[in-house]
C-alpha cells in the first residue's frame, strides 16, 4: 500500500468506533480493542527477559504436549478395510478422501467464526470429541456409504483443529516462536514425544489425513498397526481395532482438552495474574495482540482484498494436490513388492524423514528469520524424489523407497507456511478469514489429488507423479513473490514520511481501581487495538 492509499484510507478511523475530543485524545469501546489489552493498562515498564523465558517455558510445558494428532485411513486400507467394507479402488480412495476434504471445505469458515466467538480450547474438544465418536464408527462401517458418513461428519470436525492450533500459536508466542511452535506441534520433536504420550496420549487426536501432521503418526501408527495385524479375534478384524484403540485414546485427548488446555493467555489456568500479563507483554513485538471476540467486517473484506491471502492460499492448494500421497503410501510402497508386514514397518521412516527434516527446517528458519528460503530449499528433493520415481528401474524397489521417502521434506514448505501466514496478518477478524481461506485452499488440492490416482496409470504412476513434481515446482515460485512483495512493502513503509497517527494516543473507560466507582481513562497501547497490518503502519513483515 502507498502512503497516497494510506492517507486515503478513511476505514482506519471507523473500524473501532471511536470519538475525537478537542484535546485530540481517541476514545474507543472496550470490545474493540484487544482482550490482552485489559492486562497491561498503564504498563510502560521494561519487561524482564528472565521473567519473560520463564513464563514462556511454563507455558511450553502445559500446552505444546497436547497439540499433536495422527493418521489412520492409509494404514487402516493396508490392514484391509477395502475387502471388509466390499469398497472399489475408486470408492476407497477417491471418494471417500474427496469428501472428507469437501466438508472440511464447507465448515472450514463457520468453524473458523466459532473459534472467535467461543473459547478457543472448549471448541475444539467439543469437536475433537465428536471426532472420536466419528472414528470408532468406522469399525460399525460394513459398505461405502456407511463410511460416507463417517468421513463426512470427521471433515466437518477438522475445520477447528488446524485453525485452531495456528490461533493458540499466535496469541502465546512472538513471531520468531511462532515458526518453532509450529513445526514443534507438526511434527513432535523427539523431547516433546514421551511427554505427550504420558499427559494426553496426544498422538491420537484427530486427522487421518493430513501430510503435516501425519509426520509423527507415521512412527507411532506404523508400530500400532503392526500390533493390530497381530491381534486374533473372530469378531473384528485388524483395521476395526485400529479405529477402535485411535477413537478411544481421541476421546481421551478431547477430555484432556477440555479440562487443561488454556483458551487464551488472558485466563490460562497455570498462570498467576502477575504471569499472564507478562504473557501479554511479550507479544507486544508482533503487533498483533492476543485476539478479539467481536467480528468485523471491514477486517474480513481487507483479507479477501489483501493479495498475498491468495498468494497463500494458492501456495497451500498446490502444495497439497501431491498430499494424496499421505493415503496412497503405503499402497505404493506395498506395489514396489514388499509384504504387508514389511509395508507396514516401512512406514514409520516416513515419519522419522518428516521429524528430522521439520525439525531442522523450524531451527534454521527462526534463527536465520528467513521462512521462503528455507522452505523453498527443502522443496528441492521433492522435485528429486518425483524424478527419481519416474526414472528410475521398476525393478530397483530399493532405490523407488528411497525417492518415495525423500519427497516428504518438503513438508517443512507448508509447515512453515502456517506460522508465516499468521505472522504476517494481524487483526483477529482478518486472521481467522485468513487462515479460512488458506485451509479452504488446503482442502481444495487434497480434494482435487486423488483423482490423479486413476488405474489406467498403473503401477509407475507417471502422471501422477509428474503433476506432483510441478505443484512442488510452482510452490518453490510462489514462495519467491511472496517473499519479494512483501520485502518491497516493508520498504514502502520505511520511506514514508513521519505524520501523526491517530492511534497514538487511544483510551478506554473503565472502572476506577480505587473503588471509588467512577469512571477513568486508561491509555491503550497500539499493539492492542486489534489493528491490520495493512491499518499499523508500524507493523513489518516477516520473510
Amino acid at each position: 500500500m502507498s502512503s497516497a492509499d494510506y492517507d486515503r484510507d478513511e476505514k482506519r478511523k471507523e473500524s473501532i468506533e471511536k470519538e475525537t475530543e478537542t484535546d485530540g485524545a481517541v476514545h474507543v469501546s472496550a470490545s474493540e480493542v484487544d482482550t490482552g489489552a485489559a492486562l497491561v493498562y498503564g504498563e510502560h515498564g521494561a519487561l524482564d527477559a528472565a521473567e519473560a523465558l520463564r513464563v514462556r517455558k511454563k507455558i511450553d510445558y502445559h500446552i505444546l504436549p497436547l497439540m499433536c494428532n495422527k493418521t489412520t485411513l492409509g494404514s487402516s486400507a493396508i490392514l484391509g478395510i477395502r475387502p471388509a467394507t466390499h469398497l472399489t479402488t475408486n470408492q476407497c480412495i477417491i471418494r471417500l478422501g474427496t469428501i472428507f476434504y469437501l466438508s472440511y471445505l464447507a465448515f472450514e469458515f463457520p468453524q473458523n467464526l466459532a473459534l472467535q466467538r467461543f473459547p478457543v480450547a472448549k471448541w475444539m474438544s467439543i469437536n475433537i470429541f465428536v471426532w472420536a465418536v466419528a472414528l470408532c464408527s468406522h469399525a460399525a462401517c460394513k459398505n461405502f456409504g456407511g463410511l460416507f458418513a463417517a468421513r463426512l461428519v470427521l471433515g466437518m470436525c477438522e475445520g477447528s483443529i488446524t485453525a485452531g492450533f495456528m490461533i493458540v500459536s499466535s496469541m502465546f508466542y512472538t513471531r520468531t516462536e511462532q515458526t518453532l511452535r509450529v513445526g514443534y506441534w507438526c511434527s513432535s520433536l523427539p523431547h516433546f514425544i514421551l511427554l505427550s504420550l504420558i499427559d494426553s496420549f496426544c498422538f491420537y487426536s484427530p486427522s487421518p489425513h493430513e501430510r503435516h501432521r501425519r509426520i509423527k503418526a507415521q512412527i507411532i501408527t506404523g508400530f500400532v498397526s503392526f500390533g493390530t495385524l497381530h491381534i486374533k479375534s473372530s469378531n473384528f478384524e485388524p483395521w476395526q481395532w485400529l479405529m477402535i484403540i485411535t477413537g478411544i485414546l481421541t476421546l481421551i485427548t478431547s477430555l484432556a482438552f477440555w479440562f487443561f488446555f488454556p483458551d487464551s493467555p488472558t485466563n490460562a489456568w497455570f498462570l498467576t495474574p502477575e504471569e499472564r500479563a507478562v504473557a501479554v507483554m511479550r507479544l507486544k513485538v508482533n503487533q498483533t495482540g492476543v485476539e478479539n471476540k467481536h467480528f468485523k467486517k471491514e477486517q474480513m473484506m481487507e483479507a479477501l482484498l489483501d493479495p498475498k491471502t491468495w498468494l497463500f492460499a494458492l501456495f497451500s492448494a498446490l502444495d497439497n494436490v501431491p498430499n494424496s500421497l499421505t493415503n496412497q503410501r503405503q499402497i505404493i510402497v506395498s506395489s514396489f513388492g514388499f509384504t504387508t508386514f514389511q509395508t507396514t514397518l516401512l512406514g514409520c521412516v516416513d515419519g522419522i524423514v518428516e521429524i528430522v527434516t521439520i525439525w531442522t527446517g523450524v531451527i534454521i528458519a527462526a534463527r536465520t528469520d528467513s521462512r521462503a528460503w528455507v522452505a523453498f530449499i527443502y522443496f528441492i528433493p521433492n522435485i528429486l524424489g518425483t524424478i527419481l520415481v519416474n526414472v528410475l528401474p521398476w525393478s530397483d524397489k530399493v532405490g523407488l523407497l528411497f525417492s518415495v521417502w525423500i519427497t516428504g521434506v518438503g513438508t517443512t514448505g507448508f509447515v512453515l507456511s502456517l506460522s508465516w501466514v499468521s505472522s504476517v496478518t494481524a487483526g483477529h477478524t482478518k486472521r481467522v478469514t485468513t487462515n479460512a481461506i488458506m485451509l479452504g485452499a488446503y482442502c481444495v488440492g487434497n480434494a482435487a489429488g486423488p483423482f490423479m490416482w486413476q488405474a489406467q496409470y498403473k503401477p509407475r504412476n507417471h502422471v501422477p507423479w509428474t503433476v506432483i513434481g510441478i505443484c512442488y515446482a510452482c510452490c518453490m515460485l510462489l514462495l519467491v513473490v511472496i517473499r519479494w512483495m512483501l520485502v518491497a512493502e516493508n520498504k514502502r513503509r520505511d520511506a514514508e514520511p513521519l505524520s501523526e497517527d491517530p492511534y497514538d494516543e487511544v483510551y478506554v473507560e473503565r472502572p476506577a481501581s480505587d473503588g471509588s466507582g467512577k469512571m477513568e481513562k486508561v491509555k491503550v497501547d497500539k499493539e492492542f487495538l486489534d489493528l491490520t497490518d495493512r491499518q499499523n503502519r508500524d507493523f513489518r513483515y516477516v520473510y
